[in-house]
């Protein structure tokens, strides 16, 4: 739900003395274990992060890895994965995604993207300079992926609403 709710629900169950995690604003995470088929969930996060451009409410754009080697493993299949994407016009149906809606939006997620670089994640695959032939003024960003993104920064924080995943990592 939006972020006020889940500050309802958190509130509410805090009075309670329950444990409550309330996740708002659509910065959903997904979480990948170390049992976890790594491939399987490769797939499931390329559509979940990339699909609509990351523009849709139930985006993942957060990937809570639990231990190094299963990070490691999940980046570097996102990385394979992301490397045969197709970005071009949304009427073209060989694309795997279109342009971002406007060019404030672009700008916003462009601008997200920086600000991450800037606070320190690994910005493992970048998007920001798609050129689309026959389409050079349209707002095209290709999937960026971060890892070692950490909670205070901005792109943890704030939901970005584009072609951008980053990646978690946890010991535990």
């Amino acid at each position: 739900g939006s972020t006020p709710i889940a500050e309802y629900i958190y509130t509410e169950g805090c009075k309670h003395g329950k444990r409550v995690q309330a996740l708002g604003g659509a910065k959903n995470h997904a979480v990948v274990m170390p049992d976890a088929d790594i491939a399987n969930a490769v797939n499931a996060l390329m559509g979940a992060a990339y699909g609509s451009c990351g523009e849709r409410c139930m985006a993942i754009p957060l990937v809570v890895a639990v231990g190094d080697a299963t990070a490691d493993a999940v980046v570097a299949g996102l990385k394979a994965e992301i490397a045969k994407m197709k970005v071009g016009p949304g009427n073209n149906a060989s694309c795997d995604m279109g342009p971002l809606v406007t060019k404030a939006h672009f700008e916003k997620v462009r601008a997200y993207v920086d600000q991450g670089v800037k606070e320190g994640a690994t910005l493992v695959v970048d998007g920001r300079g798609v050129s689309v032939p026959g389409f050079e003024g349209g707002y095209f960003m290709g999937a960026c992926l971060f890892d070692n993104v950490k909670p205070g920064m901005v792109i943890y924080q704030e939901e970005i609403f584009g072609p951008v995943l980053g990646v978690v990592r946890v010991k535990t």
